[in-house]
């Protein structure tokens, strides 16, 4: 499957658009790259500094915040995305949809805030860790300064590369600076945002005045229709989170922030396998919009993040023990279990990558995809509680691979039924 994956990889290159990819593509690989590098850096030091505890309450913030993250997105980085790769040549179109999409932004996040603070004054588990869940909120502004979903819709990725490696450096080394004892575990999410915003300052500086994108006023109406048109994606994208991050939330309530540190630590591998995902996702994404009639495009696509999933899977399922055995301290152990069920689970996001973000959206059938992970969540939310309940964080692991079984699985078919009704 390799060799003849990397047989079409040749052929596209004579392209314009092909060169264009395969050049993306090199950018991304090599920020996958250092999205290995630096947590090999950091992950023994926090494991040793802050311990098993410090990285649960972490995990547990970080499961909240999503949320929030994921309304403040709205589904913009795949609806917006779209948008500016079929209008980049028109400056003024571009303008007015960076403009909207920014405002947007700004206007869920601020609702998102107001809600966060009332969760946290409201429920007592939240009140006991509110500082922790406020400064981790932080990273919402930071993603949304740093508008790395236009470089991608431009396919300028060489800049969503040199951001995020500026990002990583900064808070690597002040990881090393500042974390210094256990209570510190505090200051992990706010050195995160600081190198976001540090980047997207620049970010916005390349955008507004080296590429003459125009920032527009609000205009309401227009901000309104650009949330809306977005809205089947937005359900799209929050509903994982009912198996997703409510399993860790859930693991906080039933077995506190030792547990969700075992879960964190034996997913923090498999987080960077489905980032590597991610990354072969996003560069094809604008291109395959363009070429959205194209099977050859999608097959191309199809074989390289599907032989990557399965590559990686095995690989951590393999080295589980070792790894958790060399980057973490003892107390970690029970996280070899987690890490392996979790690596079983990047082949069905592979699957639902390609069937459905880089197809039914990009064929119009956002609302069948909608459908789609809605039925999974919904599922994966009712089967959180028992298997949580009983196996902890196993348990929690094991919901995630199920849920994302069913939902690879599930899109991978509607796709199917959709090519077979267009030859029709």
């Amino acid at each position: 499957m390799l060799s003849r994956a990397k047989g079409l990889i040749s052929r596209v290159k004579k392209s314009k658009d092909g060169s264009a990819l395969v050049s993306n593509l090199g950018y991304m690989m090599l920020l996958q790259i250092a999205g290995y590098v630096f947590p090999l850096i950091t992950i023994p030091y926090l494991a040793r500094i802050i311990g098993v505890e410090g990285f649960g309450k972490i995990a547990f913030a970080s499961a909240i915040i999503v949320w929030f993250q994921t309304v403040s997105d709205w589904g913009f980085n795949y609806t917006a995305t779209r948008d500016v790769a079929r209008n980049r040549d028109n400056l003024e179109k571009v303008s007015e949809i960076f403009s909207n999409v920014l405002w947007a932004r700004i206007l869920l996040m601020m609702v998102s805030f107001a809600v966060l603070f009332l969760l946290t004054e409201a429920i007592p588990y939240f009140k006991k860790n509110q500082a922790i869940l406020l400064i981790t909120f932080l990273l919402v502004p930071g993603h949304i300064m740093f508008p790395d979903w236009f470089f991608q819709a431009m396919e300028r990725m060489k800049y969503i590369t040199i951001f995020n490696l500026i990002s990583k450096s900064v808070f690597t080394a002040l990881v090393f600076a500042l974390i210094k004892e256990k209570q510190d575990y505090i200051l992990q999410p706010l050195l995160m945002s600081f190198g976001y915003i540090v980047c997207g300052i620049g970010a916005m500086y390349i955008i507004l005045a080296k590429w003459k994108v125009k920032l527009h006023a609000p205009h309401w109406p227009s901000i309104k229709q650009t949330i809306v048109g977005s809205a089947d994606v937005f359900i799209n994208n929050i509903f994982p989170n009912l198996y997703n991050s409510f399993s860790t939330v859930l693991l906080g309530f039933y077995g506190g922030s030792v547990a969700n540190g075992l879960l964190d630590a034996g997913r923090k591998f498999v987080e960077v396998g489905q980032q590597f995902l991610t990354v072969i996702s996003r560069v094809f994404f604008p291109f395959l919009s363009r070429h959205n009639s194209k099977a050859d495009k999608h097959s191309l696509y199809m074989r390289i993040n599907l032989s990557v999933a399965l590559c990686g899977s095995v690989a951590l399922i393999v080295l589980a023990p070792l790894i958790i055995k060399i980057f973490f301290t003892p107390e970690f152990e029970p996280a070899v279990v987690v890490l392996q069920l979790m690596a079983l689970s990047l082949v069905f996001l592979s699957l639902n990558n390609i069937y459905g973000t880089n197809f039914l959206i990009i064929r119009g059938h956002e609302k069948k995809l909608r459908n789609i992970t809605l039925a999974c969540s919904i599922v994966g939310f009712v089967t959180a509680f028992p298997l949580v309940y009983f196996y902890s964080h196993i348990g929690a692991a094991l919901n995630i691979l199920i849920t994302r079984i069913l939902l690879g699985g599930s899109t991978m078919i509607a796709s199917k039924n959709v090519d077979k009704r267009k030859a029709l």
